[in-house]
């Protein structure tokens, strides 16, 4: 076995050591250790990478339990969970101060290095259009996936130009076009160059025309948008 096979393996074996539910005190510590160090909780306490993309629409990193009792405080009623439902102690344990703050957690699945199925966009559109407000969106970090779905929310619910939806993913939200991630920014140039031929909403071009397949590959052959 290679060396770093032998330190991928030994890192997954360590996270599965603190990755627990919260069913004994026990599994509480591990988790909350998972929490801090393998999902980077102790550095979101302080960077927030939080940003009000329209009235009562919020992006941000994945909040700790501290910031999100301080956002049930300032009035946010709904929290949006772009990671989606996993078996890992960061959504056992969002789950669980949800409840017990009363915040209403709608989680669904978007990606930060691979296309999302059509399903998966329009599901995001329908939780937009339902979600109360003020609500909040995160993924991990805050600035991939929650630059992506803010982008979408821009276009398909506030009817603003992928221009300016574009400007979501940007290095001030610390999205770099750079290896994989860069495909959400591919998906926005397909989009637009659609637009320049046949102006389309969105939500439509998504409905009618939109092959994540086929984007990963052309992405993956670093084929020009035209």
């Amino acid at each position: 076995m290679s060396l770093s096979k032998q330190v991928r393996n030994w890192e997954a074996n360590l996270r599965a050591r603190y990755n627990r539910d919260l069913s004994t005190p026990e599994n509480r510590r591990r988790a909350h250790i998972y929490n801090l160090f393998f999902d980077h909780a102790i550095l979101r306490g302080i960077w927030k990478n939080m940003f009000e993309i329209a009235p009562g629409v919020f992006r941000s990193n994945h909040p700790t339990h501290a910031r999100f009792a301080r956002m049930k405080a300032a009035g946010i009623r709904t929290v949006i969970n772009l990671r989606g439902v996993s078996e890992s102690a960061h959504y056992w344990t969002e789950e669980e101060t949800c409840r017990a703050l009363g915040l209403n957690l709608v989680s669904t699945t978007l990606y930060a290095r691979n296309a999302a199925s059509r399903d998966d966009i329009l599901n995001l559109i329908a939780i937009f259009r339902s979600a109360e407000k003020p609500f909040i969106m995160h993924c991990k970090s805050g600035a991939d996936r929650a630059g992506f779905a803010s982008a979408i929310y821009l276009m398909a619910i506030e009817g603003q130009p992928v221009s300016q939806a574009r400007k979501m993913l940007s290095p001030r939200f610390f999205h770099l076009r750079l290896g994989p991630v860069a495909i959400l920014d591919y998906i926005l140039d397909v989009y637009e160059a659609h637009t320049k031929r046949t102006p389309i909403s969105f939500e439509d071009w998504v409905k009618d025309h939109y092959d994540p397949v086929e984007i990963e590959a052309a992405f993956s052959r670093k084929d020009p948008v035209t």
